[in-house]
């Protein structure tokens, strides 16, 4: 049900997501090496899911943005731990965004988890709800309502589930990372990224279909 409202299968070729692994491998290079240019382009490549991912945790754009910071500046001072041949550079900014978020909050006592699958995301086109663009732009306002209603009601399930079924849950339906990906991430094995996946999405299911019979 879940994956209805925010699922984005990666519909580019195979051969230009190759190409674009190749550009960041090569930028990761330059950028340890001391290339100011390439550190910018990096920035400005995952600048958008970094301050996404941070949004989810934080529910707040302030703290996210200062987030955002943090994660940039702990990135550029450990670029050069990076290994390819381990992870993808995609997976492993997770991993250090992930790994500090989870230090912040544990410095501050916030046991506070992801946001909403449909948080908005950056700014412009960019902060419309991930649920509402996959609707065509000429939908008419009861359509845009129904969405709104979807969003708000996959809100509130999603802040009743524990925040370890809600990380794994947004890192697959909504980063779209495969199960290794997520055990690197997590730092946990497959199995169990598959069974919180599987847990927080029935949680998830429970919870919807108790609230459309209420509505009804």
């Amino acid at each position: 049900m879940l994956a209805r409202f925010a699922a984005v299968a990666d519909s580019r070729p195979v051969e230009a997501r190759v190409d674009e692994a190749q550009v960041v491998a090569q930028l990761v290079r330059r950028c340890a090496s001391g290339d100011a240019v390439a550190w910018e382009e990096i920035v400005q490549r995952f600048h958008r899911r970094i301050y996404n991912i941070c949004y989810r945790f934080a529910g707040s754009a302030d703290v996210a943005q200062e987030l955002t910071q943090e994660v940039f500046i702990k990135v550029y001072r450990t670029v050069g731990s990076f290994d390819g041949e381990k992870a993808s550079f995609n997976t492993w900014v997770t991993a250090v965004t992930r790994n500090l978020l989870v230090d912040h909050f544990r410095k501050s006592r916030n046991d506070r988890a992801t946001e909403s699958l449909d948080a908005p995301q950056g700014s412009g086109e960019d902060a419309t709800p991930l649920s509402e663009r996959l609707a065509a732009e000429s939908a008419s306002p009861q359509v845009h309502v129904e969405q709104r209603e979807r969003r708000e009601m996959v809100h509130r399930a999603l802040q009743q589930i524990s925040p370890d079924l809600r990380e794994a849950v947004i890192l697959r339906d909504l980063h779209e990372l495969d199960y290794r990906e997520i055990a690197h991430v997590l730092r946990v094995p497959e199995g169990t990224v598959k069974s919180r996946i599987n847990r927080g999405r029935a949680e998830l299911a429970r919870l919807l279909q108790r609230t459309y019979k209420q509505a009804l």
